[in-house]
């Protein structure tokens, strides 16, 4: 025995739901160059715990210490990268057949965004969809898979050290079959972002339609948008 987990129930996760979607209204107007700085010090914060965050890694999910090691430093990249991007997304102007209008695009967050995330990458694939997300100003509600979740718990603890603000990313453990069902089909969430198993990808369009989609399933990493 490694460490013990909640096991969550679906009224664990409309709660979760809840407090994201509370943090988002909030969090969709803090400056940009202040997302990124958060970004930053979870980095940091990554680094800081790397050996421990490793470690972990290859009692729960039994990866060798060099793979594991490598695994969170390109998590805290991801934060990074995540930090440089976001300050630099940029509009743009349309030209129009009026010379008296203008018409300007720009960016907005999308709102709550439901994660679901496998077992064999359980440090960094989180990040993929964590770090741009809430750069962006999106709240997340995450659904790591049940055999790597005391991983998730870890990380977790990581970025609510970088003094995360309550309610932008919500962690919640659990059988994929009750709380990730929840947060995909929930009309609390806005759209998904998912990897894992083509079933399981297949289940969740299906309960999450009419939703934006982002979905890695197998296959040597092909993704499927539905925007």
């Amino acid at each position: 025995i490694i460490g013990s987990i909640a096991w969550s129930s679906r009224a664990d996760a409309v709660r979760a739901i809840a407090s994201a979607r509370a943090a988002q209204h909030g969090w969709r107007k803090t400056p940009v160059w202040d997302r990124a700085r958060l970004c930053r010090r979870i980095a940091d914060a990554i680094r800081a715990r790397q050996a421990d965050l490793a470690a972990l890694l290859c009692l729960e999910q039994g990866k060798p210490l060099a793979e594991a090691t490598f695994e969170v430093g390109k998590a805290a990249d991801g934060f990074d990268l995540a930090a440089d991007l976001v300050r630099y997304l940029e509009g743009a102007t349309i030209p129009t057949e009026d010379p008296t209008k203008r018409v300007m695009t720009f960016y907005q967050p999308r709102g709550v965004y439901a994660v679901v995330t496998p077992w064999n990458f359980p440090v960094n694939i989180p990040v993929e969809y964590l770090a741009p997300g809430i750069a962006a100003g999106n709240a997340i509600v995450w659904t790591p898979a049940p055999t790597t979740s005391l991983c998730a718990v870890a990380l977790m603890a990581t970025l609510e050290s970088a003094d995360l603000p309550p309610g932008v990313i919500n962690l919640v453990t659990g059988a994929g079959a009750v709380v990730g069902d929840e947060i995909v089909a929930n009309a609390g969430t806005d759209a998904i972002g998912f990897t894992g198993s083509p079933a399981t990808g297949k289940r969740i369009a299906e309960r999450a339609a009419g939703k934006s989609l982002l979905m890695e399933m197998g296959g040597n990493g092909p993704v499927v948008i539905l925007a």
